[in-house]
């Protein structure tokens, strides 16, 4: 069977890329290298920083496509595509919502302020910095987050407890018409109006001159909902939650058994 004209390849990192100890499988970058000497390129899509995803991906940075802050700040050969500024603003009104809800009703959050240069947060306690720097290399630390000297493109925001019992509907509530993306377990991100991944893969493929039928993207969880509809070949890990696994086309293995170079290899015939 001869192998479908793939330009674009797009995954997703958490539960989709990386195993179950968040660690990149040993053959990525050998992959991402073949697939350049093929034409096509690869994307990471996350929530992650801009910077955090240059550097993971160092080795193969030439001809690199990043997604990052879940489709808020997208480029290509470290080339910007697309920025989505919130407007400062309304981003810190929010902020100032939660911080009320976090006094008046005790939920245990923590804010991080997403900008194109850095990320901003004033709550510096180590329970909290354990989950954000990983995602996060360029941190700052601010007493007052109104003090942002930065274009925010993303707020983020970290639940220690139930997200989806209190933090979540407050958000969609308050942050309206803005969408409010759930990103993991305790984790969830609020953009400007229209982004999401799918909107960056499709402002990829604009600026690359494709379409769909030549997009790959493999994704596992709710933010990634758009970005396997923007593709004609979308793959639901095996261990993905169940909207994703009913938008995706096809399916893939599941993340700890290295499913994405496994998918990627067997269609392209690599």
């Amino acid at each position: 069977m001869t192998a479908p004209d793939i330009r674009l390849v797009v995954a997703d990192l958490d539960g989709t890329l990386l195993d179950e100890r968040k660690q990149m499988p040993a053959e990525t970058f050998d992959l991402i290298g073949e697939l350049h000497e093929r034409g096509v390129a690869f994307a990471p899509a996350s929530g992650r920083q801009w910077a955090t995803l240059r550097s993971m991906f160092e080795p193969v940075s030439e001809g690199l496509v990043i997604i990052a802050e879940n489709g808020a700040y997208v480029t290509h050969d470290d080339r910007r595509i697309a920025a989505h500024p919130l407007g400062n603003p309304w981003a810190l009104d929010i902020v100032g919502k939660i911080k009320h809800l976090q006094a008046d009703r005790g939920v245990d959050v923590g804010i991080v302020v997403c900008g194109i240069e850095s990320a901003w947060i004033d709550r510096t306690d180590r329970r909290f910095l354990d989950q954000v720097e990983p995602y996060y290399r360029r941190l700052t630390v601010v007493d007052d987050l109104a003090e942002v000297d930065d274009t925010i493109i993303k707020l983020a925001v970290h639940d220690f407890g139930d997200l989806e019992a209190v933090t979540a509907p407050f958000l969609y509530e308050h942050a309206e018409p803005n969408p409010v993306a759930i990103s993991g377990a305790h984790w969830v991100d609020i953009m400007a109006p229209g982004v999401d991944k799918g909107l960056a893969v499709r402002e990829l493929q604009a600026a690359m001159g494709i379409d769909a039928t030549q997009t790959m993207a493999f994704g596992d969880y709710l933010n990634d909902y758009e970005m396997l509809q923007a593709a004609d070949w979308s793959f639901a890990m095996a261990n993905a939650h169940p909207d994703i696994l009913q938008v995706a086309n096809h399916t893939a293995p599941p993340n700890h058994e290295n499913g994405v170079i496994r998918t990627v290899r067997a269609v392209l015939g690599l």
